[in-house]
C-alpha cells in the first residue's frame, strides 16, 4: 500500500488537512501509507502536512472520522512519474557505439547543449521551515476566535498559515497554537539553529511577524515560537 503523493500535494496546496477541519483518521491512514518523511523539494505541502500530522501520533488511534476520505490518496504508485522525470534528466550525452560520423557528433553537441540548458534554466528551491506559534490572550474572557482571525489576517509572500488549536493553560484560560510555513532565511536570528553558511535573502522574519501579532493588543498579550522544524 502507497499513497499517491502528487495528488495529495494537489489536496494540501489550498487545505490542512485530508478531510475537514482538524486531524481525522483519514490524515493517519494517508500518513501511514506514506511511512516515512516525505521530500520536501518535491512536495512541499505533503513534507508541511506529514510533520504536522506525525505531532499528533500519541493521539492517532483516538483522532474522530473515518479512513475512507484517506482511500482516495492510496494507490496510483508515483514511481512511474518519478522515474519518467529521471529518464527525462538522464540525457544520453555520448549516443550508441555505431554514431561516428559527423552526423553523430552534431548530435551529441546538440543534446549536451539542451542538456546544459536545461539544468541552468531549473528554478532554485526556497528551503522552508514549519513553525509551531502559540498566541496568549489577556484572560478567559478574550474571543479566541476574534483572536485567530486577527493572526490569519497577516498576509505576504513567504508565509503559509495552517492548522490551529486551543490549549488549555489554566484558570479557564486558553492559549491558541497555530502552525505556519516560512522561508528557510526568516529563522537567521536563531543562530544556535542553522548552519553559519545560510546566505537566503529574507522573506518572512518571526520577529516582524510577532511583532505585527502584538498589534492587536486588544486581544493578545504575547506570542512564543513553541517548535520549530526544517523541511
Amino acid at each position: 500500500m502507497s499513497a499517491n503523493l502528487t495528488k495529495l500535494e494537489e489536496h494540501l496546496a489550498t487545505r490542512s488537512y485530508v478531510e475537514g477541519y482538524e486531524p481525522s483518521q483519514a490524515d493517519v491512514h494517508v500518513f501511514a501509507a506514506i511511512g516515512s518523511v516525505p521530500d520536501a523539494t518535491k512536495n512541499p505541502h505533503v513534507a508541511r502536512w506529514y510533520a504536522h500530522i506525525k505531532s499528533y501520533a500519541s493521539e492517532h488511534g483516538s483522532l474522530p472520522g473515518s479512513s475512507k476520505a484517506g482511500e482516495s490518496f492510496i494507490g496510483g504508485d508515483s514511481a512511474p512519474a518519478a522515474a519518467a522525470e529521471d529518464e527525462d534528466d538522464e540525457v544520453d550525452l555520448f549516443g550508441s557505439d555505431e554514431e561516428d560520423d559527423a552526423e553523430a557528433e552534431r548530435i551529441k553537441a546538440e543534446r549536451v547543449a539542451a542538456y546544459n540548458a536545461k539544468k541552468a534554466n531549473k528554478p532554485k528551491t526556497i528551503a522552508k521551515s514549519v513553525v509551531t506559534l502559540e498566541v496568549k490572550p489577556w484572560d478567559d474572557e478574550t474571543d479566541m476566535k476574534a483572536l485567530e482571525d486577527s493572526v490569519r489576517s497577516i498576509e505576504q509572500e513567504g508565509l503559509v498559515w495552517g492548522a490551529s488549536k486551543l490549549v488549555a493553560v489554566g484558570f479557564g484560560i486558553k492559549k491558541l497554537q497555530i502552525t505556519l510555513v516560512i522561508g528557510l532565511s526568516s529563522l537567521l536570528h536563531f543562530t544556535t539553529c542553522l548552519p553559519t553558511s545560510i546566505t537566503e535573502d529574507e522573506l518572512v522574519s518571526l520577529d516582524d511577524l510577532q511583532e505585527k501579532i502584538a498589534e492587536f493588543e486588544d486581544h493578545v498579550q504575547s506570542t512564543d515560537v513553541a517548535a520549530m522544524q526544517k523541511l
